[in-house]
């Protein structure tokens, strides 16, 4: 019964049986209940607190319904309205779901019915924001898994990445699951290195995101060197070795240091990896070589 607890149902209504009434079943269900007496409640307390769904009666004085459904709506996009209505005129039942609405019960209120509508549009609200926040981080490696560390849901390049390092392995995710399900029970602010696949991934916890976890994943890539340049450039073994430490802003008299020759001969594999690389300058053979580095 307690499993909803954290799950906010705001009623508006101008009549006290009414709010009476679905406070007790609200409440028997687990749910967190709050009531306003009209539109204007329902605002102060949406300012302050947000509901994961409202229940709104159709009729009140001041303010009617449908106006403060408009107004809510402004505040809370995504949050689902149910329209509480003894009108029974089909006009007025398009008004509501025009106001923004997304369903409508009639009084007398079944409170059975609604509860069920109440688990219904969360559980759908809760669905498309976790869809929303996929929107949101496409681009990103970013993924989401229950506790379990079974997925919600992963951006399209999170799908290409296990992809590409999980051949082979015809069930990637539950492969991942079991390490993800131990590490998010203990201390996930270190990083995990998972070597399943056919290279090492890292994953990062970014946060909690309802019930589930929102981590971040990157391949291992081993550390590119001097002998990255020579694979990729037309430049000898030495010349390679200078141009590495060029690229990290090291000056001819540091690099003779840490190669072991002299300034002058740096400066002589220089003019060669100028001429290879066409170009004219250290900043520019640092930019050629950084890419590679980079990869």
């Amino acid at each position: 019964m307690n499993n909803n607890m954290q799950e906010v149902v705001l009623v508006v209504d101008d009549s006290p049986e009414s709010l009476g009434m679905l406070n007790v079943a609200l409440n028997t269900q687990g749910y967190t209940a709050l009531v306003a007496l009209n539109g204007i409640q329902a605002l102060a307390i949406v300012d302050k607190i947000k509901p994961d769904v409202i229940l709104l009666d159709a009729i009140m004085p001041e303010m009617d319904g449908f106006e403060t459904c408009k107004k809510l709506k402004q505040l809370l996009p995504n949050t689902p309205i149910i329209f509480m209505t003894g009108l029974t005129d089909v006009e007025d039942v398009v008004k509501g779901f025009d106001a923004g609405g997304v369903d409508y019960v009639t009084k007398p209120i079944a409170p059975d019915e609604v509860i069920a509508r109440i688990k219904t549009h969360i559980q759908t609200a809760k669905l498309a924001l976790s869809a929303q926040s996929a929107l949101d981080h496409a681009g990103n490696n970013v993924f989401c898994v229950s506790a379990e560390g079974r997925l919600s849901w992963a951006t399209p390049d999170v799908h290409a990445m296990i992809e590409q390092i999980s051949t082979g392995n015809s069930i990637p995710w539950a492969s991942l699951a079991a390490e993800l399900k131990q590490w998010l029970a203990n201390d996930t602010s270190k990083n995990i290195t998972m070597t399943c696949f056919n290279e090492p991934i890292e994953v990062s916890y970014e946060r909690q995101q309802n019930e589930l976890h929102l981590l971040r994943i990157k391949t291992c890539q081993a550390e590119r060197t001097a002998t990255d340049l020579k694979t990729h450039l037309p430049v000898t073994k030495r010349e390679s070795e200078v141009l590495y430490w060029v690229t990290y802003g090291k000056t001819s008299w540091e690099i003779s240091q840490i190669l072991s020759m002299s300034p002058r001969t740096v400066n002589k594999h220089l003019e060669q990896i100028y001429r290879k690389l066409g170009v004219d300058n250290r900043t520019s053979a640092a930019a050629i070589s950084l890419r590679i580095l980079e990869g």
